[in-house]
């Protein structure tokens, strides 16, 4: 892009401030319009809520901010790139993106979208694909060098289910082929991609890991929602009626949120309620790879009934010194542990606890959870990049 191209799109920024959503849900009903067969691809639940629509004109907006600039934007691109890669995008599909998109800013914009305005988009929009084939390319080519890596979808069976608690779900999954899989970094997640009866077309979903990686079967720890036969919490309810034996299609795992298989550091791990599972990995890693290093590890659920890994978790913190907890239920009953502390968590009151020097800082939770935790760290004194959080679904925050 020249420079008088790059003027042009940041002079829309304050328009895409104002009106950026209603450019993205246009988009997406052109786009669906054209080619339905990307509602396979697309997640329908987060269409529905517009939490799609709004992530993607947080993103638009976020990329016309630093156009002149958009090297600091790489780590999100990489997260996004992350995503893209589990969901098996294509660069074929960026030029359906593209078109649409373009197509939508001028009959959004209407008469106010010059012709070299037009241009300047078009060439932003080409120059952030090439930069996102990019990164998904390598990233493409680093699982296929892995030992029992893949690309695209690979048949998995289902060969154990645990119940966690009343709400989750663990799934053993064991590849259809009974060739070896692809080891992951504690944090990390799977796609996993079912046909939705209901909606009449296949939807992916993002699951954590949710156990240290052994090269017998991966696991994920799924929550059932109860809401019906909605879009939300669809493919999550489709898979609490699954059962042993039972096919499912998976991607290689993927995520820029993780650990390392032998941190060097000390681990505060804090999770709400099923942002538990990629924190669980990081826990049972640290323990397998005997670095013991000093971890803390921080939940908060609503009640006994919905605590997943309770049990697990008591046994590593009695045969561990290096591990402290401490437990939170919203509310608790007449008979409960006197370890478990009423409420919510409350970093401040734990900052003894907590502040521990060259730690690391893992937040995982629903998007208010991750909020207050964040800044209670940061008013804390923790550097930003010492705080490291997943958010699931659409990324709407952008707290660093």
């Amino acid at each position: 892009m020249n420079s008088s191209q790059k003027k042009l799109v940041k002079s829309t920024v304050p328009i895409l401030q104002s009106n950026g959503t209603d450019l993205t849900k246009h988009f997406y009903t052109r786009m669906f319009t054209h080619h339905p067969e990307l509602k396979n691809l697309f997640n329908m639940s987060s269409q529905a809520s517009g939490k799609q629509q709004h992530a993607l004109a947080g993103a638009v907006l976020a990329y016309a901010e630093q156009i002149e600039n958009p090297e600091v934007l790489i780590n999100v691109l990489k997260s996004i790139g992350n995503k893209h890669v589990s969901l098996h995008i294509t660069p074929e599909q960026y030029d359906i993106v593209g078109l649409h998109l373009i197509s939508s800013i001028k009959e959004v914009l209407g008469d106010t979208a010059a012709d070299e305005l037009i241009e300047a988009w078009t060439q932003a929009y080409n120059e952030l694909a090439q930069i996102m084939i990019s990164i998904e390319d390598e990233l493409y080519q680093s699982n296929l060098k892995k030992s029992g890596g893949w690309e695209g979808w690979r048949t998995f069976n289902i060969t154990a289910i645990v119940e966690e608690s009343s709400e989750v779900k663990s799934f053993y999954l064991k590849p259809k082929d009974n060739d070896i899989i692809a080891d992951y970094l504690p944090g990390q997640y799977l796609s996993v991609k079912l046909f939705v009866p209901e909606l009449g077309h296949e939807q992916a979903r993002q699951y954590s890991l949710s156990s240290a990686f052994t090269p017998e079967y991966y696991r994920i720890s799924v929550k059932k929602e109860n809401n019906g036969i909605s879009p939300e919490g669809v493919v999550s309810n489709l898979l609490h009626h699954k059962i042993i034996g039972d096919e499912i299609w998976v991607s290689a795992p993927s995520g820029v949120f993780h650990a390392g298989f032998a941190a060097d550091h000390p681990l505060v791990l804090i999770s709400g309620g099923i942002g538990v599972t990629p924190l669980l990995s990081m826990l049972e890693t640290n323990k397998n790879s005997l670095q013991e290093n000093t971890t803390v590890w921080l939940h908060s659920c609503r009640n006994e009934k919905v605590h997943a890994f309770k049990n697990q978790i008591d046994r590593l913190n009695k045969d561990n010194e290096w591990l402290s907890t401490h437990i939170f239920y919203e509310t608790l009953s007449e008979n409960e542990n006197n370890s478990i502390k009423e409420g919510r968590i409350d970093l401040a009151e734990l900052k003894d606890e907590v502040l521990i020097d060259n730690a690391k800082y893992y937040i995982c939770g629903p998007e208010v959870f991750i909020k207050v935790q964040y800044n209670s760290l940061i008013q804390l004194g923790i550097a930003k990049e010492d705080i490291l959080y997943e958010e699931f679904g659409p990324q709407l925050l952008h707290l660093n």
